[in-house]
């Protein structure tokens, strides 16, 4: 059941938010052992949100399609009264005093928090294999990684536990969780949804927004959370949309650009397959699908790779002076990494990066969106460090940012869904991305791609 289809039984009232958040509880109950997804349930406070949902309702008081709806967290969303980790044991303690302004805007769309998600520690790295918290496992198998940094958001999602989960994504991480497990993973362009209160990674790499069941559930929670922010100096004002998409929809008109050139071809044939068969089922429904050449994304993701490894160094520089031994192996590394980069370096990436989004801006004139594997690989497994790919071994985490990066440099609006499955069962995504400020493109297409498939419906019997 999605969050349209739960919204319509809420309002007709053949179910109340109190059954949906009891059975939300029992499967976390059941379930979360296996997973390790939640680090904190709050079942009081969903309880009494719950309750509260169905009083409203009953007198006639409408907030919305979440009005009801149990979310989740990933555990770097400040929230008043609940201890807000960031996966590290520097955070273990912090109860914040107020919510972020996600979950000031989820509150007021009258969400149910169901609690605090795990990540990868301090949302640094793509398998949530958390040294700390323990490793969140891919309810598809659970021997795999769930992706990262937001793995407990797709693992909960996948299995069932909440509709829609919060994730950040600074290089991907809300994206290849998603394609990891099977959901759908949206992130906005930089400035449309607001980061006050989020304990950052990277200040000016940094994107917020939802993993969900369905791309019209992610249009939903959009709606709910973007707009200007005075609080957070990187707020936009752009203008806000109904970014829901319609039904019957047709592609017509729509170009959409895949790109061609050896960075592309480096993914398994299954990956290649999967997102090919979704762009010709965008030229079935109307879609002009062209091939494009894209700037050199290497260097995109190399300017990208510099750029956070400086600035999480400084965001981190304090702690990691005082207090090594709170970090794990692979955070201290890259944070040791980042603060050996010269300035001129930094700088240098800094001019890159304007570059390149000029570079971008003569793509978006020939084409609306683009098609891409949202990872080139299924999920690896835990532990794993290289993976098989191209006729040689590839570090699992350049292997699985590779799609992805770049796509924070220049601040574009990026959508992960699921196009396929591979030989072991084990889902596949694509990532559609299109020109700032144009979710509601990306979405409509994605919705249309949907409509078409049945890829979404398929889920992990462990749920």
């Amino acid at each position: 059941m999605t969050i349209l289809q739960a919204a319509a039984r809420l309002r007709a009232g053949s179910l109340s938010s109190m059954e949906l958040t009891q059975s939300a509880l029992q499967a976390i109950a059941r379930i979360n052992g296996r997973l390790n997804a939640f680090l904190t349930v709050t079942e009081d406070q969903a309880v009494e949100a719950a309750l509260r949902a169905d009083d409203e309702r009953s007198r006639g008081i409408d907030r919305g399609p979440l009005h009801g709806i149990p979310v989740a967290f990933k555990d770097v969303f400040a929230t008043r009264g609940v201890r807000t980790t960031c996966g590290s044991p520097l955070f273990r303690d912090h109860v914040p005093e107020a919510d972020c302004a996600v979950v000031e805007r989820l509150l007021a769309a009258g969400a149910v928090p169901l609690g605090k998600l795990n990540m990868h520690e301090l949302a640094y790295g793509i398998t949530s294999s958390n040294p700390h918290f323990g490793p969140v496992r891919n309810p598809w198998d659970l021997e795999r990684i769930p992706g990262g940094s937001s793995g407990g958001s797709g693992a909960a999602v996948a299995a069932g536990l909440v509709f829609m989960a919060m994730g950040s994504d600074t290089g991907g991480s809300i994206r290849i969780p998603a394609s990891y497990c099977g959901t759908v993973g949206l992130k906005p362009t930089s400035g449309r949804v607001s980061r006050f209160g989020v304990l950052p990674l990277d200040f000016s790499l940094d994107h917020m927004g939802p993993l969900a069941r369905s791309v019209r559930d992610a249009a939903l929670t959009l709606n709910a959370i973007a707009g200007h922010d005075p609080r957070d100096a990187s707020s936009s004002r752009a203008p806000v949309k109904d970014y829901l998409p319609g039904e019957a929809i047709s592609l017509r008109g729509i170009r959409v650009g895949v790109p061609d050139g050896p960075f592309y071809q480096r993914a398994t044939e299954e990956v290649r397959a999967a997102a090919a068969g979704m762009a010709r089922t965008a030229e079935s429904l109307g879609a002009a699908v062209t091939p494009v050449r894209l700037p050199d994304m290497e260097a995109v993701n190399a300017v990208a790779r510099i750029i956070l490894l400086c600035e999480a160094s400084a965001v981190m520089e304090q702690h990691a002076l005082a207090n090594r031994g709170a970090f794990g192996a692979d955070v201290i590394a890259l944070i040791d990494q980042g603060r050996l980069i010269p300035a001129t370096d930094y700088i240098n990436a800094q001019r890159l990066r304007r570059v390149y989004i000029e570079q971008f801006r003569e793509v978006w004139r020939q084409v609306d969106c683009l098609f891409t594997p949202a990872t080139p690989i299924s999920a690896p497994r835990i532990g794993e460090a290289a993976v098989p790919l191209g006729g040689g071994l590839e570090d699992v985490r350049l292997a699985s940012t590779r799609f992805v990066r770049g796509i924070n440099l220049i601040g574009a609006p990026a959508l992960s869904m699921p196009c396929g499955f591979d030989a072991s069962g084990l889902p596949l995504g694509l990532q559609i991305v299109g020109r700032p400020f144009e979710e509601g493109l990306i979405l409509r297409v994605g919705a249309a791609l949907e409509d078409a498939t049945d890829f979404q419906l398929r889920r992990p019997a462990l749920a």
